[in-house]
């Protein structure tokens, strides 16, 4: 399932991004995690305990901090100790599909803001887990970044439930369900 979260800016579409990654604690309300149970012979839905939550979601946003000192290569290896890659991929193979292959191994702050956003969606969107929160993911990239974007979710956001927070259509025309968040405050 695709979902896109709509809204004017300050409308709270980022903080809710936040508080469904577990990065924001709320004072209200109650966030559930749940997933499928992996057993074989069932397809029942089990809960995830909240600390474990990070396990199965990747966040990827504009605001979100790089670790500049490292280079691509191992900031990705430094990721993916926590939260595995995807089966199917390298971390080469996985910076080479956002076109930072030449870049493996420079430096992060030496990256322009559109080679950081790839970096930032390659974490994202190359990790093991069933949920991706994507907010704003075209921020910083050109119209080449643009169709890279579309591509790599055609092709890696299958089986897998999307989130994207933006007002822009490029980053979400591929979404089956738009909420508004203007409809629940």
């Amino acid at each position: 399932m695709k979902i896109t979260i709509t809204g004017p800016n300050g409308s709270g579409k980022s903080t809710l991004l936040q508080v469904i990654a577990g990065a924001i604690v709320i004072s209200e309300g109650m966030v559930r995690y749940a997933g499928s149970d992996p057993a074989p012979a069932e397809s029942s839905s089990c809960d995830i305990p909240p600390e474990q939550a990070y396990r199965n979601l990747s966040l990827s946003a504009p605001y979100l901090d790089l670790i500049e000192e490292m280079s691509a290569m191992e900031f990705l290896k430094f990721h993916h100790a926590f939260k595995p890659i995807m089966p199917s991929l390298s971390i080469p193979d996985a910076l080479a599909a956002v076109g930072l292959a030449g870049a493996a191994n420079k430096q992060i702050r030496f990256f322009s803001s559109g080679m950081k956003q790839r970096l930032k969606l390659a974490q994202a969107l190359f990790s093991d887990t069933a949920v991706i929160l994507l907010d704003e993911p075209c921020t910083n990239l050109d119209a080449e970044g643009v169709a890279l974007y579309q591509q790599l979710i055609r092709q890696y956001g299958e089986g897998r439930l999307v989130i994207v927070s933006s007002n822009d259509p490029q980053e979400y025309d591929f979404c089956e369900k738009t909420i508004n968040i203007l409809e629940y405050k």
